[in-house]
């Protein structure tokens, strides 16, 4: 016979149809897959399975034509024998039935950002308390902002960061318990301070309200060597006043570790900056490019000079 719907269902071969919906919302909610993240694929299977069971169950045509002929009949590509010439078993999308069960449909008019599946979730558990069949809620919790810190090498390169968070969610009865999860984060090769990243509907559940929103923004920590600007580092040498006049050669270490040397043989003035293409933050849009590094100088100047240091300035710029 296959499968058999009413042990997946843990219903009587007799249950009416208030006892299979009894059933069916027991079970949707205890193996939802967003309920089980721990084991989402032996979720997904039964969740999968016990829709399923509640759909043939609940169908008068399709409970009738299972009885007789069991899984593999009811599924067959041509029609049992007496099952009508307009019998044809489709499977819905467990997701729908779930959907149309709990009067959550995907068309409702969901509110921005709104997504299908960990939101529809606990949306319903908000709204019910954890039983129950209801209205969609309208209103969303407001999103919780948390500031991401993250050093110029990280930003640079790009690194992934895992986050603990604990946040209350309602179990299967409806009641409140609090529940840790890790969130993965992957920060992007030039990604600027502000840059926010978005999980959906992870904030605390509360009855009446879908969850809110957690965002994570970018900021940086100030770097011991190096200030970004937009999409260019800058770099600030000291160099004494001879080396301005004369030449200087800038040796910087990356934000990756190599070494650049630069010669500047130009005469460096206070205000003089050497720029370096390509040496700069990546460019978030597309990695392989990169802002500049600009090289600026603090020069410093003799506190106090000779009589003769003074003639020996004065002949070499009169000449």
């Amino acid at each position: 016979m296959g499968i058999d719907y009413y042990k997946v269902l843990q219903v009587d071969r007799s249950a009416n149809d208030d006892e299979l919906k009894k059933a069916y919302r027991k079970l949707a909610m205890k193996w939802h897959p967003d309920k089980n993240p721990n084991s989402k694929k032996e979720a997904e299977a039964k969740f999968k399975q016990i829709s399923e069971a509640y759909d043939v169950l609940s169908d008068p045509q399709k409970r009738e034509i299972y009885e007789q002929y069991g899984e593999e009949g009811l599924k067959s590509q041509a029609p049992p024998p007496d099952a009508g010439a307009s019998f044809g078993f489709n499977p819905r999308s467990a997701d729908d039935i779930f959907s149309e069960f709990f009067g959550i449909p995907r068309n409702c008019g969901i509110p921005s950002g709104y997504r299908y599946g960990d939101d529809i979730f606990a949306a319903y558990r908000a709204a019910t308390g954890g039983g129950g069949e209801t209205s969609y809620p309208v209103r969303k919790g407001a999103p919780i902002e948390r500031q991401l810190p993250c050093n110029l090498e990280d930003i640079y390169k790009g690194v992934t960061k895992k986050m603990k968070i604990s946040r209350d969610v309602f179990d299967s009865s409806g009641r409140p318990t609090a529940v840790e999860e890790i969130l993965t984060i992957d920060i992007k090769p030039g990604w600027k301070k502000g840059t926010k990243i978005t999980f959906q509907g992870k904030g605390n559940e509360q009855r009446g309200i879908i969850p809110s929103d957690l965002v994570f923004i970018v900021d940086e920590k100030p770097h011991s060597v190096y200030k970004r600007d937009g999409n260019d580092l800058v770099v600030v040498q000291k160099i004494s006043l001879m080396e301005a006049l004369t030449g200087y050669t800038a040796q910087v270490t990356t934000l990756d570790g190599r070494i650049l040397t630069v010669l500047v043989d130009n005469v460096i003035s206070p205000t003089y900056e050497e720029v370096v293409k390509g040496e700069g933050m990546p460019i978030p849009k597309d990695p392989s490019r990169k802002g500049n590094l600009r090289i600026r100088f603090s020069i410093k100047f003799p506190s106090k000079l000779t009589t003769e240091q003074k003639s020996g300035i004065k002949r070499m710029f009169s000449s």
